[in-house]
């Protein structure tokens, strides 16, 4: 039997001579297990909207999408190009341009992003799940061109599902030099689109508010780059491996493209998520080692009150080393006892939020994309919460114990 421990444990139940002791051993654990909770809760919260919004994203962007590394647009006729699209595992590729241009319906006009894709487009992503409206996909009909807008590009534009007219686009001109100066409009490609009766809805407004869909061959007149793209968008067949497609992809297309998956082409989203995701981790911990200053305060207090037991073990034959331990082990016991009761009651709150939504996100149903917080609980944080709290607890147990000797 460990020696220390078995004395530790004695220890942590027996009746002190100072009732405080118990008190603050009390405390001490309250407060670990509050820190722990609070850890587990906040990082599984943060959990929780990086999956809300990863599943908002999958039903617009492309499984895998390539795009030149330098310049905004390649040739589609590329020779890695068409080698990727005739890789057995794509299912679907389509081309994208893409670029700025100025809308302008009625009277309101705004700055928008261009999306022109392939008819294949609704293949390739979910677009038809988030359409709204009494129309449906359609990109061109013999000579006309259709507009599908984001539904907060509608809004601000002043359209409905099925707007009426015409909505125009200006591009700048991209070749030749402007020589009449006292027409502006001369230096602007100017086209324009009509409505097929939908608009969608993806519930983020880097895409509702301020892009529309188009025919790639409308976008590439607009914009003057005939038989270039912006990106090409893939979906891959059924039960292909991701990663092994990635990277084949990639050995293809060299240094000259980047092949990304969805969370890539989301980067600077997901990587401001993780960035407020450590720093609520980091300012957690914080609290936590405050609450772990009740232990530092119990051990010193259980020091002086077991004194004379000190003395006994130690004329008994015990070391320093082991009468250490014994109060080390003391100090240990109280922070992985917070840690666990802390663990288990986040685990039991996330799964109450889970179930039941008790924490909501606004006074009113319907205010927000989901009514209560979303909750996600990843084991490996979990993990690092648990070993977190163990080192900081056994940290704050070695500061009154470093020094400590007991003299016959």
């Amino acid at each position: 039997m460990n020696f220390p421990f078995y004395i530790a444990r004695r220890y942590i139940f027996s009746k002190k001579s100072t009732n405080a002791i118990n008190v603050i051993s009390a405390i001490s654990v309250v407060g670990v297990a509050v820190a722990t909770m609070a850890l587990v809760i906040v990082l599984s919260v943060f959990n929780g909207f990086h999956d809300l919004v990863a599943s908002f994203f999958t039903n617009f962007d492309p499984q895998i999408e390539i795009v030149p590394t330098s310049g905004k647009t390649a040739p589609a006729d590329d020779p890695v190009l068409t080698k990727i699209r005739q890789l057995p595992d794509v299912a679907v590729a389509t081309d994208v341009v893409e670029d700025q241009a100025l809308a302008i319906y009625g009277r309101q006009q705004q700055m928008v992003t261009v999306m022109g894709v392939q008819n294949n487009f609704q293949e390739l992503t979910n677009i038809n799940d988030i359409l709204y409206g009494d129309g449906e996909f359609t990109l061109q009909a013999a000579n006309l061109f259709y507009a599908i807008p984001g539904i907060r590009l509608a809004q601000d534009l002043g359209m409905s599902a099925r707007f009426d007219g015409y909505l125009k686009l200006y591009a700048p001109v991209r070749r030749g030099q402007l020589t009449e100066f006292a027409d502006p409009s001369e230096g602007f490609v100017v086209d324009s689109l009509i409505s097929p009766g939908v608009v969608y809805a993806v519930n983020q407004a880097k895409y509702d508010r301020n892009r529309l869909i188009c025919s790639v061959d409308f976008a590439r007149r607009l914009f003057d780059q005939d038989g270039m793209l912006s990106s090409l968008q893939i979906r891959l067949k059924p039960g292909t491996n991701l990663n092994d497609a990635k990277k084949e992809m990639q050995d293809i297309v060299g240094n000259r493209f980047r092949v990304l998956d969805r969370f890539e082409q989301q980067a600077d989203t997901f990587n401001i998520m993780q960035i407020e995701k450590v720093l609520a981790y980091v300012f957690l911990t914080f609290i936590l080692m405050v609450a772990c200053f009740n232990i530092i305060s119990s051990l010193s207090m259980l020091i002086i009150d077991k004194k004379n037991d000190a003395m006994t073990l130690r004329n008994l034959g015990a070391t320093d080393s082991q009468i250490r331990r014994i109060f080390l082990f003391e100090g240990r016991i109280i922070s992985a006892a917070g840690a666990v009761v802390g663990i288990l009651l986040g685990l039991l709150l996330c799964w109450l939020q889970q179930e039941f939504g008790f924490v909501h996100m606004g006074d009113s149903a319907g205010s927000f994309v989901v009514n209560a917080y979303p909750v996600s609980v990843h084991y490996d944080d979990v993990a690092i919460v648990f070993v977190t709290v163990l080192l900081i607890g056994w940290a704050a147990a070695w500061i009154p114990t470093r020094n400590l000797k007991v003299q016959r």
